[in-house]
């Protein structure tokens, strides 16, 4: 490598850590994923994950800068320092830390599966009986998430169909092209309180980690791995943060439930 590539390729690696240092934090979000992220036409974006943003720019006295990206691009734009950090709903997994860093866990999400009311597995509360009913069935996941790969390992059977936003994915539920719809109960319940999911309902169990270690260990704020400093400041706020109960209430805002994760 000449000199000038190595210069230009030392300011590369250095450019969201040069950023944050001037006093404004770059968010990368996926703005199509509510009650997480919604961005409108102008790029503004609202939702649980604007609000633990705008929270932790304000414990570090920075100014929030959002950016929209498509779920399954948050790690690799990250990586190439479009942004400083992904605030988006994200997934504690192993497979994602050996691609970035996280902060602690901040939230815990409950998975869930939604189907049709007039659907076999409507009745069903058993995760072992579910596991075991949706085999052979079309589910419906988003892209790149720890529900597609919780579907790929545990139904292996499963005609598994992904998708780039939940919105098509509810398209596709709603018109039977899937069984079933697999996400966070959260995001999920937003659509069965409107219209279009009038028709359907949870099925009774809630899929958490303990069932397998592909869904994750909380969510958390995806981060470089060359940013060590940065992770050290989030890691402090967000502690303050739900130790004081201000992620707590932007959960009930959002979701009406607390969904904040203490730090110990």
């Amino acid at each position: 490598m000449n000199f000038k590539a190595l210069s230009l390729a030392l300011l590369l690696a250095g450019a969201s850590t040069v950023q944050a240092a001037e006093g404004q934090l770059s968010i990368g979000t996926e703005g199509a994923y509510p009650p997480w992220s919604m961005a409108d036409a102008a790029g503004n974006v609202t939702g649980f994950d604007a609000d633990v943003g705008n929270l932790l720019c304000e414990k570090l006295a920075m100014k929030c800068k959002f950016v929209v990206q498509a779920f399954d691009g948050l790690i690799p734009a990250l990586k190439a320092n479009r942004f400083d950090v992904i605030i988006s709903g994200m997934s504690i997994t192993q497979d994602r830390k050996k691609e970035i860093d996280f902060s602690v866990g901040y939230a815990e999400l409950a998975n869930m599966f939604v189907v049709p009311k007039s659907s076999d597995l409507a009745g069903i509360k058993d995760i072992d009986a579910l596991l075991k009913g949706l085999e052979g069935k079309s589910i419906g996941v988003q892209t790149g998430t720890t529900h597609a790969h919780f579907v790929e390992k545990r139904i292996p059977s499963a005609n598994l169909k992904t998708y780039d936003t939940l919105e098509n994915m509810q398209i596709d539920l709603t018109s039977g092209r899937i069984d079933a719809a697999f996400a966070d109960a959260s995001a999920l319940q937003d659509f069965l309180s409107k219209p279009d999911g009038k028709d359907f309902q949870f099925v009774d169990v809630k899929v958490q980690s303990k069932f397998d270690s592909t869904l994750g260990e909380g969510i958390g704020v995806g981060i470089s791995k060359d940013n060590p400093e940065l992770k050290a400041k989030i890691d402090e706020a967000l502690c303050t943060l739900v130790a004081d109960g201000s992620i707590g209430k932007a959960s009930q805002k959002w979701f009406k439930m607390d969904i904040s994760r203490p730090c110990n």
